[in-house]
């Protein structure tokens, strides 16, 4: 659990002249099951978690997160299609939809983030990702799919804030209720990010969009082992 300084990333910096190098820093945004330390640990080392139903081959660099931070971003957290590995609709993004949303900023490699995108899109990792269009424009799109559009949300300490999500707007989301396993895990990464206790990690899971009207407060601190006051 966290006590520190919750971080809302400055303008973005002016984009270096190239890609940066693998071995550059820069912070990953994980807003949704990788605010979980243990669960972005199996992207970079290697292996799964205990809730999921998949491995991950890690990342070439496995080395642990040099830093994380909690960090506020402009917009909002939507649950949608269905996921392989924990059932139920999957956390998206939208930067430009009204609110903030909760994440947690992990200090990185280049070289680990692109192999993180890489095993969200469940392609194998090992392949440097061209970061220069995002730094410059804020946005790049590497494919039509979920987790294929990088997002640069602004800088923390001078370094870019990175994250990936899919292309479309809530509004033209295939909303899908996200299953309890999944409400858990990223429960589990509130707490460590954010120190949220069960009522408020229950409180903002339920009024996404997709859990509303699916899951109540009181049905995911249920799910979450809570018992109501």
């Amino acid at each position: 659990m966290t006590t520190s300084t919750v971080y809302r990333p400055d303008s973005r910096p002016d984009p270096p002249p190239a890609s940066p190098a693998p071995d550059d820093r820069i912070w990953y945004a994980a807003y949704a099951s990788n605010m979980l330390l243990a669960r972005l640990t199996c992207y970079l080392a290697g292996g799964r978690l205990a809730e999921g139903d998949r491995d991950h081959p890690g990342s070439r660099d496995r080395r642990p997160p040099e830093r994380s931070v909690p960090l506020l971003l402009p917009g909002r957290l939507h649950f949608a299609l269905e996921s392989l590995v924990w059932g139920g609709g999957m956390g998206f993004y939208d930067p430009l939809d009204e609110g903030e949303l909760p994440a947690r900023g992990y200090l990185l490699r280049a070289g680990q983030f692109a192999d993180i995108a890489a095993q969200e899109v469940r392609r194998a990792p090992g392949t440097d990702l061209d970061l220069s269009t995002v730094l410059a424009d804020g946005r790049a799109e590497l494919g039509a799919g979920r987790y294929q559009t990088l997002l640069c949300v602004g800088a923390v300490a001078g370094l870019p804030v990175l994250t990936f999500t899919a292309p479309w707007r809530t509004a033209e989301a295939e909303l899908n209720p996200p299953s309890a396993r999944y409400l858990r895990v990223l429960a589990a990464g509130l707490r460590e990010a954010h120190g949220w206790d069960a009522d408020r990690c229950a409180r903002y899971l339920s009024s996404r969009p997709g859990a509303s009207g699916a899951w109540s407060a009181a049905g995911v601190r249920r799910a979450l082992g809570a018992t109501a006051d």
